[in-house]
């Protein structure tokens, strides 16, 4: 079955013009013509290297699309099958070279096969500009034909595929920054939810990471970066929101309200109320209770104006 399959696709090969010279092209996609774009599924027996600079449609390769978003940089090895679907204006630079053209550099096959196992790769401005300019010496060298110009298209080959590394590495590192914000959000929002939680028993930094399954000092590093306080300072913070919610708008003496914001000791609760407001829980009773006689409704009399 893999037999039949394989000879149904098309296997492109690299066609040399000269005697002696090792098979290796560059160019357009214009410039090296149609079967650069091909929309049918094939397969090659060489290496090719694309920079796609504009464009849309799709590229799919071994059966995964891959929508065009240019500038971006892709690699296929002997055996891949790709095609492009409904490419629209593409153009950027193509590398077309076999296995032979890698024999100087004994690691560059292997980076070109973890190359192309990966997606396409999406450089950025000064990465474009140094691929386009580097590509634009390849074509130079390969057009001159000087001699040893084939050490240094090796040579040029080589350097590209090591700044592919970088970029890759760089990417790479990106995406783990985005995962590890990502995964620090989640844990700051869940911090956030346990908060909003009246549950007397989550009113520590300790109860809080062992409810969210991480460590105290891990979660008191990813709270402070996310919202620039510690874990302890927001929980204080909340709980003498909480405090003065009770006593400004209920009955209830100083020793219920510290037992309903997590304290034992009433003693302790206001020595804690006071280091974090400048006043005792009375003092702050008084003052709400005069600032709201002060501003009192003034009575309406009976023909509906104030009396």
């Amino acid at each position: 079955m893999a037999d039949i399959a394989g000879e149904a696709l098309e296997m492109h090969s690299l066609d040399v013009t000269r005697p002696g010279v090792l098979p290796f092209a560059i160019g357009s996609f214009d410039t090296i013509g149609p079967l650069a774009r091909a929309d049918f599924p094939h397969r090659h027996s060489f290496y090719e290297i694309g920079l796609v600079t504009h464009g849309s449609g799709a590229h799919v390769v071994d059966l995964v699309r891959q929508d065009l978003d240019p500038p971006c940089l892709y690699a296929l090895v002997p055996g891949q099958v790709h095609q492009w679907q409904d490419a629209r204006d593409v153009a950027g630079w193509v590398l077309l070279f076999n296995e032979d053209f890698l024999l100087t550099h004994h690691g560059d096959a292997e980076i070109i096969r973890t190359l192309s196992a990966r997606p396409r790769l999406r450089p950025n401005r000064t990465e474009t500009a140094g691929l386009r300019l580097l590509l634009r010496e390849l074509d130079r060298e390969h057009r001159s034909a000087a001699a040893g110009h084939i050490s240094i298209l090796s040579s040029y080959l080589h350097i590209l595929l090591l700044c592919w590394l970088r970029m890759t590495d760089r990417e790479t590192a990106s995406d783990e920054a985005k995962r590890a914000r990502s995964r620090a959000d989640e844990l700051t929002h869940g911090f956030r939810r346990l908060m909003a939680q009246l549950d007397p028993g989550l009113r520590s930094v300790e109860a809080c990471a062992r409810e969210l399954g991480v460590s105290t000092s891990y979660l008191h590093d990813v709270v402070k970066r996310g919202t620039g306080r510690t874990p302890g300072q927001l929980i204080r913070a909340k709980q003498i929101l909480e405090a003065k919610r009770l006593i400004a708008g209920t009955d209830l003496t100083i020793g219920q309200v510290a037992s309903a914001v997590g304290f034992g000791d009433p003693a302790y609760f206001c020595r804690f109320f006071r280091r974090e407001t400048g006043v005792s829980p009375g003092q702050f009773r008084r003052a709400v209770g005069e600032k709201h006689h002060d501003h009192a409704e003034p009575s309406l009399g009976s023909t509906g104006w104030p009396a």
